[in-house]
């Protein structure tokens, strides 16, 4: 009888466990296989949802104005819709107008954030029954560096100056476009530093030399807006004055004008009105709206008070709000009578309101005002208008909100400018030629190819590169808000010059 040690399996045993030890690589393959389909079905989801996500796209630029919202629809009305601009430029290669410029970025279709929904704060249709709103004054305060874009934006020719559509016509002349047929020349205003005085008649060759107020340096927005109400207040005690920033981005011109001409309806009532809009997510780079009971205005069904201001919140806090259905972002976009905002002025910035007052006394003496400015504007309080006036005036019942369903912007950062670019599956935004951008496993972000050298990305996800003739900048799409502070760096290192 043959001894088998006990340390050796039998012949069987050897056999049943490479039976077992077959079993187990079956099942694993099994389960490889498995979710290798798993996988594919998700990719091919992913593929449809981005098919529908473009094609939703398309339908937003195409006929933005013709959409529903929450069950009713803004008819298209004749005179409101601003037009196509006959420029020769109108297929733009670049998003510097001026050819002497820096530099050469080839087109890019825009796309535009979708409002979204409002819960049971509906919207009602306001039609609006005519073109110009008399006694109606257009304030745009052209304003800041655009550091956050910095090297694209630069102090000379910052981001209202750039055509970021690549449509031919630069943020401003959107801008005005979009506002001309409110007011008219003779009644849109535009309030500016004299570094970019001479750009601006540029590119708006029908705004009036009377109409373009110059502010000796920056101080916020409530200095800006106050000028120009105090000077407005002065030709027409009755005018009506609604400030809209030059370098924001605003899809639907029919919801936009209703809003306008409905804010302006509550003006008349003597508040400081606003505009909120509709979140489309949970924006931490935003202030908010909280909304407040109904006015029941009837030529301005959705107005309603504004039950308070809130700071740019964090991204839970953002998310409650929007929950609730009740909060709108604020956009800086304010209508109300002149003399109710010097008013309003007196009684929370009296000094501010007594500078500004004293400019306007001269400001048709081209040499008393020169001399009142460089007196008067450099102690002014550097302040917005939100803090000044609007906050305080809220809690006291006397702030509106109109709440829109138009699509907007504020292109504060390349992050957002990224969300303004249509992207193939997996691949970075590119603001410019795509045949100098060469990559491979990269996804998100987006580039700028500026200098006409090869870029060239491995690896790499969610990048910001912005490849200037004279400057390069490499961060990412998290901390794209601090670019500002590369810019205070280069300020300090003695690189004034590419500032």
């Amino acid at each position: 009888m043959s001894y088998i040690p006990h340390s050796l399996p039998a012949q069987g045993d050897t056999a049943t466990n490479a039976l077992s030890v077959e079993a187990m690589f079956t099942q694993i393959l099994g389960a490889v296989q498995k979710s290798q389909a798993e996988i594919s079905e998700l990719r091919q989801e992913c593929a449809e949802l981005r098919l529908a996500n473009t094609s939703l796209e398309r339908q937003v630029k195409e006929g933005f104005n013709n959409h529903n919202v929450n069950g009713s629809r803004f008819a298209p009305t004749p005179g409101t819709v601003t037009p196509i601009p006959g420029s020769p430029q109108l297929r733009a290669k670049s998003p510097f107008l001026s050819p002497h410029n820096i530099p050469t970025l080839s087109a890019v279709p825009p796309s535009f954030l979708v409002p979204s929904p409002l819960g049971d704060n509906n919207v009602t249709a306001v039609w609006i029954s005519q073109r110009d709103i008399p006694g109606f004054y257009v304030v745009i305060p052209a304003g800041g560096a655009g550091t956050r874009l910095w090297p694209l934006s630069r102090e000379e020719h910052p981001k209202f100056l750039l055509d970021l559509t690549l449509k031919g016509r630069s943020l401003i002349q959107a801008t005005w476009d979009r506002l001309l047929p409110l007011s008219s020349p003779s009644r849109t205003t535009v309030v500016a530093g004299p570094g970019h005085v001479k750009s601006i008649y540029e590119q708006l060759p029908d705004l009036l030399p009377q109409n373009l107020f110059c502010e000796p340096g920056p101080k916020e927005s409530m200095a800006a807006i106050g000028l120009a109400a105090a000077v407005l207040a002065k030709r027409d005690p009755n005018a009506i004055i609604g400030s809209f920033a030059a370098d924001h981005m605003i899809s639907g011109d029919d919801a936009f004008l209703s809003a306008v001409a409905e804010a302006v309806e509550v003006a008349k009532k003597d508040y400081l009105v606003t505009i909120g809009i509709a979140p489309s997510h949970p924006s931490t780079g935003f202030g908010y709206i909280r909304l407040g009971d109904k006015l029941g205005i009837r030529q301005a069904p959705n107005a309603r008070l504004v039950s308070s201001f809130k700071e740019k919140p964090d991204a839970r806090t953002a998310a409650a709000y929007i929950g609730t259905g009740n909060y709108r972002w604020n956009a800086g976009m304010f209508v109300t009578k002149a003399t109710v905002l010097m008013d309003l002025l007196k009684d929370y910035k009296p000094d501010l309101h007594d500078g500004l007052q004293k400019i306007a006394n001269v400001w048709a003496d081209e040499e008393k005002r020169q001399a009142t400015l460089a007196e008067v504007w450099p102690g002014l309080e550097k302040i917005a208008i939100d803090h000044a006036v609007a906050e305080p005036a809220s809690a006291e019942g006397k702030v509106a909100v109109v709440p829109a369903t138009f699509g907007w912007d504020d292109v504060g950062d390349f992050s957002s400018l990224a969300d303004l670019l249509p992207a193939e599956a997996n691949q970075p935004r590119i603001l410019g030629d795509n045949n100098f951008v060469l990559t491979e496993q990269v996804a998100g972000g987006i580039v700028v190819p500026g200098s006409g050298r090869l870029i060239a990305c491995l690896g790499v996800d969610d990048l910001v590169i912005v490849d200037m003739p004279d400057t390069l900048l490499v961060t990412t799409r998290a901390r794209s808000q601090e670019v500002k502070r590369l810019v205070k760096k280069c300020r300090d290192a003695g690189w004034k010059a590419l500032l």
